[in-house]
């Protein structure tokens, strides 16, 4: 048995996932009631393929900018160092079924863009490092599979 860690996602098997998916990595309840829903959106098959930076930063910058305005509750997008996904973070929002439309709404607009938001040296950190076809690629893979979202582990569990 192997040791169980503090990060969420160091106690998944990763092995056993069958991506795309997305699933409630955990919940966070704050001193005033509030509750912090922190959902793995999984793009990519763990140690099997991973998103190419400029696309994944590119794709950060617009989910990060478009997301917003499908939902008025999130709290960050970040993606994942092994490039295989996103953490998106909402407070007090427990409804699966509105974070896989938001998703799907947010892709939906990344295949819209002419532009990647905040792609300049004064909004970025590393504004030569991006991709506004690299990012709809990866958008429009996901949005392929949409029916298989809610599937996180390759023998159903």
């Amino acid at each position: 048995m192997t040791k169980k860690m503090n990060v969420e996602s160091f106690n998944l098997d990763h092995t056993k996932v069958a991506a795309p998916y997305i699933r409630l990595a955990g919940t966070t309840k704050g001193a005033s009631g509030d509750v912090i829903y922190k959902y793995d959106l999984r793009f990519n098959q763990p140690n099997k393929d991973h998103m190419e930076m400029p696309g994944l930063h590119s794709l950060e910058h617009m989910m990060a900018e478009f997301s917003r305005n499908h939902h008025g509750q999130i709290v960050d997008i970040s993606p994942m160092g092994c490039q295989t996904g996103f953490y998106l973070s909402v407070i007090n929002d427990d409804s699966y079924e509105a974070i896989l439309e938001l998703v799907e709404k947010t892709l939906k607009d990344v295949l819209e863009a002419t532009e990647v938001p905040a792609c300049n040296e004064v909004q970025c950190g590393w504004a030569a490092s991006h991709s506004l076809e690299g990012a709809k690629e990866i958008a429009t893979r996901m949005l392929a599979k949409r029916d298989e979202w809610t599937q996180v582990f390759a023998d159903g569990e």
